[in-house]
């Protein structure tokens, strides 16, 4: 282990797993630094695996749990997921690093009846919700971004640096700022195929 990670590597490294087993228990690892908030709103998976420097945080309207998280998720460094209203992660989630989930905002701004003035101070408009839903077996890529009202349908994989505005349906590969879907899985041929626009 000294000689894969060294030697301040492998003391971070035990210094997680007794961390882990003392208050994650169901949990394979979680690296140090990690930042929880309001943990009772909030479902940990068996098996979670966290890379450093992640932070999960709930803030529900009532007592309920918020932040859902399945069996088998690895979630790399750096991930931040906020949940007011419900984030749901499935089973076996794979996330690289540096990702944003969020189903709230501050401020609505869909063009409605509700939206908020640009003249009122962004940290007193009043909070927005839309649940997310990332289905089972869902690869994200380095920097994605996953906003308000989104469901991502299984299997389905996004690019690096991608922003999901929009639901996206299982099985495609999406990529762009809004992320839209550039293959298909065919299980028919076996093979990714290009969706035609």
């Amino acid at each position: 282990m000294i000689k894969k990670y060294g030697i301040l590597g492998t003391f971070n490294l035990l210094v997680s797993v007794i961390y882990t087993k003392l208050f994650h228990n169901q949990a394979r690892i979680i690296r140090l630094p990690f930042d929880i908030r309001n943990k009772k709103f909030i479902n940990l998976g068996k098996g979670l695996t966290t890379g450093v420097g992640c932070r999960f945080e709930a803030y529900p309207v009532g007592e309920q749990v918020v932040l859902h998280i399945g069996d088998g998720v690895q979630v790399n460094d750096y991930v931040h997921i906020t949940a007011m209203e419900n984030v749901k992660i499935g089973n076996n989630v794979l996330m690289a690093s540096k990702i944003y989930i969020s189903d709230c905002s501050h401020g609505s701004y869909s063009g409605d009846a509700h939206d908020s003035a640009p003249n009122i101070k962004p940290i007193e408009r009043p909070l927005f919700a839309k649940a997310v839903i990332i289905e089972d077996d869902v690869w994200l890529g380095e920097f994605v971004s996953v906003l308000p009202g989104v469901t991502i349908g299984r299997g389905t994989i996004v690019g690096a640096n991608s922003v999901v505005t929009k639901s996206l349906p299982p099985n495609v590969i999406a990529v762009g700022t809004p992320a839209v879907p550039v293959k298909k899985f065919n299980f028919d041929t076996q093979r990714w195929e290009r969706v035609l626009s």
